[in-house]
């Protein structure tokens, strides 16, 4: 019982406020997991582009995106919808005139930032946000709640309690424990958890040429998820079961972000 309510609180006390798909954490997986995809030729242009970064390497930028709301809040707001796109309520067949007006979202925003990147006419800060964009935004549409359902803005309205056990008496919800709670509540730091991942059989990509993304494939594929029985628990109250048997399937997205992100920038930064 000790035990148990340990983790449960280290669940709780580790859970993001509600915008970030997979936290920092998750993301920074994300990026590694690609960097380990791509071609050395399309490395070398990754890292032409991220000289001068602080930390000039795809997981140094993974979370830049979701950092804009305290670094620049202008771009942030005006960047907000492309994060996610809603199309659970309309099971999950993705159509840009009713999701996705303007291109806002992040279907239509993984395209027009890819085509931006890909194009080595345009100065390189603009590439360089660019493949800032990508990487978070390839990370972000392979998490389920991310592709997922308007009326509760993709579970972060639906509230969970992990077996009664909420710091200060609060509660939590279902975006933030699938943004977080469940990686780090396995007590792994980052290299422990990308060696796991690594070990994750290799996931089969999407059919098709990578240059335009399948993006819509991806978010209906992750919108799939968020339908499927259990997700979205029966009772507020949860316990470690659905811990273990969701935590499996968010690390199988985890790893295919990372090799469908892979295939995106060897594309993308190397033309033919």
């Amino acid at each position: 019982m000790i035990r148990a309510l340990t983790a449960f609180l280290l669940v709780l006390s580790l859970l993001p406020a509600p915008a970030a798909a997979w936290g920092r954490l998750g993301h920074r997986l994300v990026a590694s997991l690609a960097r380990d995809g791509m071609t050395p030729a399309a490395r070398a242009a990754a890292l032409q582009l991220l000289e001068g970064e602080p930390e000039p390497t795809l997981a140094g930028i993974a979370s830049w995106a979701d950092d804009l709301r305290d670094n620049d809040p202008d771009l942030g707001k005006r960047t907000s919808k492309w994060h996610y796109v809603n199309i659970a309520e309309d099971g999950c067949v993705y159509e840009q005139t009713r999701h996705c007006r303007n291109g806002d979202c992040v279907v239509e925003a993984i395209r027009a930032q890819t085509a931006i990147l890909a194009d080595t006419k345009r100065p390189k800060a603009e590439r360089l946000q660019a493949l800032k964009f990508v990487v978070h935004f390839v990370g972000d549409v392979h998490q389920p709640l991310h592709a997922g359902y308007g009326h509760d803005k993709g579970g972060n309205d639906f509230q969970v309690n992990l077996d009664g056990i909420t710091p200060n008496g609060g509660g939590s919800n279902l975006h933030s424990l699938w943004d977080s709670g469940m990686l780090k509540n396995t007590g792994l730091d980052e290299p422990a958890y990308l060696a796991r991942l690594r070990a994750l059989p290799a996931p089969t990509l999407t059919p098709g040429k990578p240059l335009p993304p399948q993006s819509v494939v991806w978010a209906e594929a992750s919108c799939a998820i968020v339908r499927r029985t259990g997700l979205y628990p029966a009772r507020a109250k949860i316990g470690p079961d659905y811990l273990q048997a969701w935590r499996p399937v968010a690390e199988a997205q985890l790893r295919l972000a990372g090799a469908e992100l892979a295939a995106t920038l060897n594309a993308a930064l190397v033309r033919r």
